[in-house]
């Protein structure tokens, strides 16, 4: 995000924080493999003149519902998300603190907004089942809330650190 500072250095706090959201790539990496396999068993079993397994097209398609979200998460993390620093450098310190403050309050509103509006999806969509797997569809969209819930943790630092250079005093 603009003006989205590094990831803090120092406590034990923000090194258990570094690994909870490293593990979170992790778990990402292996996310995107079972996909893989997912889909790459459908392309042999067609190659093979086989009869595809039921709801096995379904697998990549939930999953990676789940992947973006947590993939944000950890990317929002190290500072790694997206971001136009191209312009917020030619800001100026103390403007490009303030587009910083102004991008991160308004994602986390929106986050927010999509835990509030969670509340009620999640619910509904878990009386619905999957038509290949008979999976309920609430396991699909609780990666909105639960991605969402990780992303705001470094939104929050960010902020912070954006209202700390904005109050900084011009050297």
């Amino acid at each position: 995000m603009a003006g989205a500072p590094e990831p803090p250095p120092g406590g034990a706090s923000d090194r258990w924080g570094a690994g909870a959201y490293r593990a979170l790539g992790h778990l990402g990496g292996l996310i995107l493999a079972v996909m893989t396999l997912a889909v790459f068993a459908q392309v042999v079993m067609r190659f093979i003149g086989l009869a595809g397994i039921d709801g096995l097209d379904e697998v990549p398609r939930y999953l990676f519902v789940w992947l973006v979200m947590i993939g944000a998460a950890a990317a929002m993390q190290r500072g790694e998300h997206t971001r136009l620093e191209y312009f917020v450098e030619r800001m100026g310190p103390r403007k490009g603190a303030l587009v910083g403050v102004m991008v991160n309050a308004a994602a986390i509103l929106f986050f927010l907004s999509l835990i509030r509006s969670s509340w009620v999806l999640v619910p509904n969509a878990q009386l619905q089942t999957s038509a290949g797997l008979g999976l309920p569809l609430g396991y699909v969209y609780a990666a909105v809330p639960v991605g969402a819930l990780l992303v705001l943790p470094p939104m929050v630092r960010n902020l912070a650190a954006s209202l700390r250079a904005l109050w900084q005093k011009p050297s």
